[in-house]
């Protein structure tokens, strides 16, 4: 069995925004008469780990996606607005629309999962003058799965194996989505290979703050996150059906990042939260041991 010492290692150390910070910042908002209507992936931690930007680029890249999780739609009906929420994603997402500050219209909106490409009637506000503030919260993955004790093949081959960041890294492997991910070096242009079978889910490049990431859907609702990828290297579209070993994309440097690495990590939805899972990783030497630090 291999076994790596850490490495000195220093991307993704800005302090994580609060909740509030988060709705501030990253918040699509639309006016209408007497509603605001904002949609967010409310989290709090650093912009690519969520997958927050409601705005897409300019010129997206050809296997790009939007880097948000969902959207919300008006649409006038009987003297009001009825309230949509649309998948963005090549894979389900779980919503919840609240009102700002316990907006009673939004209260009694229950929570549901979205398919891809699904949009789905929420809630309709009457056209009375009243102003209504509304949230979307989007979480990628139906909640509450259960993932399968699977041994992941090595992402790379073309370099050799060493570990900047394990799990409980205090650079930035803190948070919740983050816990139990590996930071690999990797010299910029190294082939990014599935480490294991799925479906691409999400395919962002080269945003402004999130850089470029693939996140993989598997077939038990887990997901794999590679990020800070090469911008432009993306080479398979959301939808795509991906086979362990197959080329995803380049490593690169790109978002948070000080230095050329890529990072993994298998999430699951926990209900209306990301979460970062331990996961086991084999390699032509044996299954690896990844060091483990605390904060």
């Amino acid at each position: 069995m291999d076994r790596f010492q850490m490495q000195p290692n220093r991307h993704n150390q800005r302090p994580c925004p609060t909740l509030l910070h988060v709705q501030r910042l990253f918040a699509s908002l639309l006016l209408l008469p007497g509603i605001a209507v904002t949609a967010a992936d409310a989290a709090p931690a650093s912009r690519w780990r969520h997958g927050w930007g409601l705005v897409e680029t300019a010129a997206p890249a050809r296997h790009s996606s939007s880097p948000a999780f969902a959207h919300l739609i008006l649409e006038p009906r009987a003297g009001g607005h009825t309230v949509i929420a649309r998948n963005l994603l090549a894979g389900p997402v779980q919503v919840r629309l609240r009102g700002h500050n316990c907006t009673p219209a939004a209260q009694a909106v229950t929570p549901v999962v979205l398919q891809p490409g699904e949009q789905r009637a929420l809630l309709w506000l009457p056209g009375d003058g009243s102003r209504q503030q509304l949230l979307l919260d989007a979480f990628p993955g139906v909640p509450a799965i259960r993932a399968d004790d699977h041994v992941y093949q090595l992402p790379f081959r073309a370099a050799p194996v060493r570990v900047s960041q394990a799990s409980s890294g205090h650079y930035s492997h803190t948070d919740a989505q983050n816990l139990h991910a590996v930071d690999f070096p990797l010299p910029e242009g190294t082939p990014v290979l599935a480490a294991r079978a799925g479906k691409v889910m999400q395919a962002v490049d080269a945003t402004a703050d999130l850089g470029s990431l693939m996140r993989i859907l598997h077939e038990d609702g887990s997901m794999a996150v590679y990020a800070h990828l090469q911008a432009g290297s993306l080479r398979l579209p959301p939808g795509q059906r991906v086979e362990a070993g197959q080329w995803l994309a380049a490593s690169g440097n790109t978002g948070r990042s000080s230095g050329p690495h890529l990072h993994f990590a298998v999430q699951i939805n926990t209900g209306l939260a990301l979460a970062s899972i331990p996961f086991r990783m084999g390699s032509a030497r044996g299954e690896l041991r990844f060091p483990r630090t605390t904060p």
